[in-house]
């Protein structure tokens, strides 16, 4: 392991640490929070040691076109969970820059929005979205601080663990896509309508999971 390496990876653990130490002294995230928090941490950092290259270049961003078919995609599926006529401005505005595919503006009009709307779950979904799409699709602790922050707010919704799961799934952590899935399954009430298609995802991951020795472990 070259030198540049190993720096990485102690700046990748230093992130991790105070991305947990953030979200329990500044965000001051319930202890349901938390455990999500901490998991998909785990599951995150889990995921990066086998696939991740820290000592690598980053590759070049993708066409505009293909950001803004993204931001179209996850401003619509978000969307679809909640009643957009009673949206606020900042959440409007900031899925305009989102579906244009321009990720950190609407990251940061988020960040602002929810200085004065800390519990707005939908918001901070939102964010969490919109910081896997400024990181190309990897799935980093800002990211994850947000998704957990929306699951504290309301456990029972399903968009948090869904949203990020699928985030894992796209980034290629598929260990870390079953266990957040397979969490949301376990804690779903019988009839939620999103349990069928849910099931199915964990069964199709467990599959893919016992097919491929490298995953298997982790």
């Amino acid at each position: 392991m070259t030198g540049d390496m190993i720096a990485a990876w102690l700046a990748v653990g230093a992130l991790t640490l105070a991305a947990f130490a953030f979200a329990v002294l500044v965000m001051k995230l319930p202890r349901h929070g938390l455990t999500l928090f901490g998991a998909v941490l785990v599951f995150g950092l889990a995921g990066y040691a086998w696939q991740g290259s820290p000592g690598v270049p980053s590759a070049p961003k993708p066409p505009a076109a293909q950001l803004g078919d993204q931001g179209d995609e996850m401003v619509e599926g978000r969307a679809a969970l909640f009643d957009e006529s009673r949206a606020p401005d900042y959440l409007i505005t900031s899925d305009a820059f989102a579906r244009q595919g321009r990720f950190g503006e609407a990251a940061g009009l988020l960040q602002k929005g929810l200085k004065d709307n800390p519990n707005d779950l939908e918001g901070w979904l939102a964010l969490g979205l919109a910081l896997v799409g400024h990181a190309d699709g990897f799935v980093t602790p800002a990211a994850v601080q947000a998704f957990a922050r929306a699951d504290a707010i309301n456990p029972r919704h399903p968009g948090a663990a869904y949203f990020l799961g699928n985030a894992y799934f796209r980034s290629g952590e598929i260990v870390a896509a079953r266990n957040v899935w397979k969490g949301l399954l376990d804690r779903s009430p019988p009839d939620a309508p999103w349990r069928e298609d849910l099931a199915a995802r964990v069964a199709r991951l467990d599959d893919m999971i016992a097919r491929a020795p490298m995953l298997q472990g982790q």
